[in-house]
């Protein structure tokens, strides 16, 4: 009996055509998120705030092709990087397959169906806004553990701190 052919998605990153490279894609959107890198501490932090390009009822791209020209600096994702950036998702297939490691049974390539991603929770679609509707992106910021609390101008004394709650 002959040797079985695994599924592209279970090979080599380095044996994969174009199709197959941008078919990794779960679609969950999370890559399209804006994060704010901490200057001092090199941490990044994750917002709920999306690229302009991104439907954020589908959280697909509106202009994939294009998106390097509208958006400069979306990050190309590649075989080089995939395993390298560290604010990917530890769910993104891309950095997954780059780690060696398998895809989620939710991944559609997986179930078959591109709806488990949401069902799963892992995508963005529907609980995200567009970078277009946000003023201030630090009001945006999600850190475990830490509620975001507005101060309006109001509340700020004369010493330049807040009177809280």
């Amino acid at each position: 009996m002959g040797e079985v052919t695994p599924p592209f998605w279970e090979r080599p990153l380095g044996t994969l055509d174009e199709a197959e490279w941008e078919a990794l894609c779960d679609g969950c959107g999370q890559c399209c998120l804006v994060k704010l890198e901490d200057a001092d501490t090199g941490e990044i932090y994750d917002t709920d705030v999306s690229c302009t390009l991104l439907d954020t009822c589908t959280a697909r791209c509106t202009d994939y092709p294009n998106r390097k020209a509208k958006v400069p600096d979306c990050q190309q994702m590649t075989r080089e990087n995939a395993g390298r950036l560290p604010w990917l998702p530890q769910t993104c297939a891309y950095r997954l397959r780059a780690e060696g490691k398998p895809l989620y049974d939710w991944h559609y390539l997986v179930s078959g169906d591109r709806e488990t991603v949401v069902q799963a929770g892992i995508s963005v679609a529907g609980r995200v806004i567009s970078e277009d509707e946000v003023d201030a992106i630090e009001n945006h910021v999600q850190i475990e553990g830490y509620e975001a609390v507005r101060i309006d101008d109001a509340d700020i004394d004369e010493d330049g701190g807040a009177d809280l709650p």
